[in-house]
């Protein structure tokens, strides 16, 4: 695609100049002119990226906030406290109360888990902002055919009432010679 092609259709469509077009604007004019699909899978894309470790970090996001883990959370609790408080003797006690231990656990455990939800959630806004930018270029696509389409319509619509009124001015000429209109 030549840069006068570009040009045109940008100054044309989005009545900008070239110069004034970003990176991703002049991309998308390109795509544009070039007939070439924009919509691709963000998804698939955002995800082929990912490393081990954020695999593993949406793992344990998704893990740690869903019922499943809130419920086996509460079984862990009750059975712990009632094993340190009504189930063994006072000898074989490994966690008395006020199950110091137990809280010990509870913290490393929010202490780890936190930070590794955080960076799921950062990671999900990145995706948001990606699949948001390819809403707008697929949206701009979508204005700019139906502004092309309206464009097509009105040259038919004044190619028709052109080829009418020629038609209708001919008509008027014979009957002012006194012809037989068609």
């Amino acid at each position: 695609m030549s840069e006068d092609q570009v040009r045109a259709l940008a100054k044309r469509l989005l009545d900008l100049g070239l110069k004034d077009l970003t990176a991703r604007e002049r991309r998308m004019i390109e795509q544009i002119a070039a007939r070439h699909a924009i919509s691709r899978d963000v998804q698939a894309e955002f995800d082929a990226r990912l490393t081990f470790g954020e695999h593993l970090s949406d793992r344990v996001a998704e893990v740690g906030g869903s019922w499943g883990f809130i419920i086996a959370f509460g079984v862990v609790m009750v059975v712990w406290t009632g094993l340190n408080s009504f189930v063994l003797g006072a000898g074989l006690v490994f966690d008395p109360y006020p199950y110091v231990f137990l809280n010990l656990l509870l913290s490393l455990l929010a202490a780890i888990q936190a930070p590794i939800i955080m960076m799921s959630q950062n990671r999900q806004s990145d995706k948001d902002r990606l699949a948001a930018r390819h809403d707008y270029e697929v949206n701009l696509k979508a204005e700019i055919e139906i502004m092309a389409l309206h464009d097509k319509v009105d040259q038919l619509r004044s190619q028709e009432l052109s080829s009418l009124l020629e038609r209708v001015e001919r008509a008027l000429a014979r009957a002012e010679r006194g012809a037989e209109p068609e």
